[in-house]
């Protein structure tokens, strides 16, 4: 069995989709996570693909970019989708939520670069609410046409873990509110309602992003 090591913040984030892709197969692997602000990151940033993480490192070859992480792992643990089409739209999900974020993170940005009130909602107003409505309208038009309740085909997929996290951040954050969204609560139940899924929940640190 190849030897993994996933380096990343500690916290959820970009990482988590692929922590949960391994608890969910089974499989061992170290969960490097970074301390922000004790200097590890400055003397790791240089060593990384892109400057960046997170970095899988899979007997030493590194992968960087957190889509092509999960991406490589859904395909390698079963969870990229059961057909090329399948696995196509999965692609097309997660590539919607990563325009998305895209968006937030302006608003992110604005926070904690100290911005004003004003300055801030005017971002939140303008730019990351009418981004959320609209990746909203497409995952609720996805699930309204689901059979399964998945977003993709009759089962899991790594699209699903994505979402899933990201609407939990998004609640986290004060910008999503189960009780407007149904169909999104409903998919993150079945997703959290699996069980190697609900056992790393019930454990995993818990921060805000």
């Amino acid at each position: 069995m190849p030897s993994y090591k996933l380096t990343y913040f500690d916290v959820r984030g970009y990482a988590e989709p692929a922590r949960i892709l391994f608890h969910l197969a089974g499989v061992p692997f170290e969960d490097k996570r970074i301390t922000q602000g004790d200097g590890t990151w400055e003397k790791l940033k240089d060593k990384t693909p892109f400057g960046q993480v997170p970095v899988l490192s899979v007997d030493g070859f590194d992968i960087p970019q957190s889509a092509a992480i999960v991406r490589y792992l859904a395909n390698k643990f079963g969870y990229a989708g059961k057909t090329p089409e399948e696995q196509a739209w999965a692609d097309a999900i997660v590539d919607q939520f990563k325009d998305f974020m895209g968006s937030f993170r302006q608003l992110v940005v604005a926070q904690r670069a100290g911005k004003s009130a004003e300055e801030i909602a005017k971002i939140s107003s303008e730019v990351a609410i009418p981004a959320r409505d609209s990746y909203f309208k497409i995952i609720n038009g996805i699930l309204e046409k689901s059979k399964s309740g998945f977003l993709v085909g009759n089962g899991l997929t790594f699209a699903d873990i994505v979402v899933v996290e990201n609407i939990t951040t998004l609640e986290k954050n004060q910008f999503f509110t189960a009780s407007e969204h149904p169909k999104l609560t409903a998919l993150r139940d079945k997703v959290y309602a699996i069980p190697a899924i609900k056992t790393w929940v019930a454990t995993r640190p818990d921060t805000q992003f």
